[in-house]
């Protein structure tokens, strides 16, 4: 299996979400990547294995990475609280829906990569729970197609780029 790589974004705002996965074999590229983000945090980093509840992992096992430093204590709440949780969430529906899954290999041979952006000014626990949420199924989705599509990279690129923080001119 070669490494999928997706890259999702939902809502608008500070309680925005946009979260890059990396999924494969913990055996393998993303197994290692995986093992080396957890022994390796710094300051304001600290990768964790995210969790339905505590003592259970979701399925595959996945590591959140903030990319984001942590800003204090409310931006910490909300990092580790509901965004963690609307991480679990997606990769729970992706598991459940099969999304996640490898024909001839066992979901415990897996992993993810989720790196995960909280704004420092997100205020609102449920919209950073569901923007994650919906951030990480569309990046899940996106790996699983190999996507995007060389032609949607075409057509976007015959204007200038743009995203949620900048319009371009």
């Amino acid at each position: 299996m070669i490494p999928q790589f997706g890259e999702g974004f939902a809502g608008a705002g500070v309680d925005a979400a946009h979260v890059n996965t990396v999924f494969g074999l913990r055996d393998g590229p993303v197994g290692v990547a995986w093992a080396t983000a957890l022994a390796t945090p710094s300051a304001g980093h600290a990768p964790f294995v995210v969790v339905v509840r505590p003592n259970v992992p979701v399925v595959p096992f996945t590591l959140f990475v903030n990319k984001s430093l942590i800003a204090g204590d409310r931006h910490g709440a909300l990092t580790w609280g509901a965004a963690q949780a609307g991480v679990a969430a997606g990769v729970g529906k992706a598991f459940v829906d099969a999304t996640l899954r490898v024909p001839g290999v066992d979901v415990r041979d897996l992993c993810l990569i989720a790196a995960v952006w909280v704004h420092p000014d997100a205020a609102d626990e449920e919209a950073v729970f569901a923007n994650n949420r919906d951030a990480v199924i569309a990046a899940i989705s996106m790996g699983v197609a190999q996507g995007p599509s060389l032609d949607v990279v075409r057509e976007a690129l015959r204007s200038d780029p743009v995203n949620p923080y900048f319009r371009g001119g």
